[in-house]
């Protein structure tokens, strides 16, 4: 069945409209299409008292209207102690209406610098308002097609949420596995610091010990020179106390008998 509009508000207090409300509609732009807001109950300061004039009972809505209000829930803010509502728009698009929501995106996504490729939270924020502006205009024409696309859409960001936290959950371990590699590489450094003190010191000992047995095979061949050559006077000596001896044998043996 073709959707029904929303029945008009109420006037008076539960549907007239304050002055500034256009300001606080700027500040809540939407590629979404709401209708005007409502101002649903007004807080009035004393000393110590509030008085709330809430909104009187809200006409009956349509089966489209409460599915709409399901897929995008009306919006609320506060100003200036009154607060307003906004409810997502139940009248159809035409084509003109899709030609300006492509004009439209366009057009924030140049105003508010979004970048064109990578990871950009505005134009996802923008495309993610398009899309459910696109449900809207669907939920209209047919209640069913739109709750599909309801759960296309559900789907889709938590399949972004889950890509999301994986890249977090990497990056995380990106950073842990970088700060280790960072503490083993200081400690390698360290070590390899520490080895480079020990290998001077063993040089700076296997040099010494070189020169001290220098310097002892030097003693030592002087020391077995010495002896050497004390070694050979004594022989020599020996040699010529035995020579003379055996002159001195030789001529008592030769002297004649009395």
């Amino acid at each position: 069945p073709p959707p029904l509009p929303r029945p008009p508000r109420p006037a008076g207090a539960s549907g007239e409209l304050r002055p500034g409300w256009e300001a606080s509609l700027a500040m809540q732009a939407s590629l979404v299409k709401y209708n005007t807001p409502i101002l649903i109950s007004t807080t009035t300061g004393g000393k110590g008292k509030k008085d709330k004039k809430k909104q009187d009972a809200q006409p009956a809505m349509s089966q489209t209207e409460d599915i709409l209000n399901s897929i995008l829930p009306p919006r609320e803010w506060t100003q200036e102690d009154q607060l307003w509502v906004q409810y997502v728009s139940s009248t159809p698009a035409t084509r003109a209406d899709v030609i300006n929501l492509q004009e439209d995106l366009d057009k924030w996504l140049q105003q508010r610098q979004a970048r064109e490729t990578g990871i950009c939270p505005i134009r996802e924020e923008l495309y993610s308002q398009c899309f459910d502006e696109l449900i809207r205009q669907v939920t209209i024409i047919c209640a069913e097609r739109g709750l599909l696309l309801l759960r296309v859409r559900d789907e889709i960001r938590m399949t972004i949420c889950a890509y999301q936290s994986l890249y977090e959950s990497s990056i995380a371990f990106g950073m842990r596995k970088a700060l280790q590699a960072e503490q083993r590489r200081n400690q390698h450094t360290k070590k390899v610091k520490d080895l480079h003190v020990a290998n001077s010191k063993l040089r700076q000992e296997v040099e010494d010990l070189e020169t001290k047995i220098t310097q002892i095979e030097k003693l030592e061949a002087e020391r077995r020179e010495q002896e050497q050559k004390k070694h050979q006077e004594e022989v020599e000596m020996l040699k010529k106390m035995n020579a003379s001896r055996k002159e001195q044998l030789e001529s008592l043996l030769q002297a004649p008998k009395k």
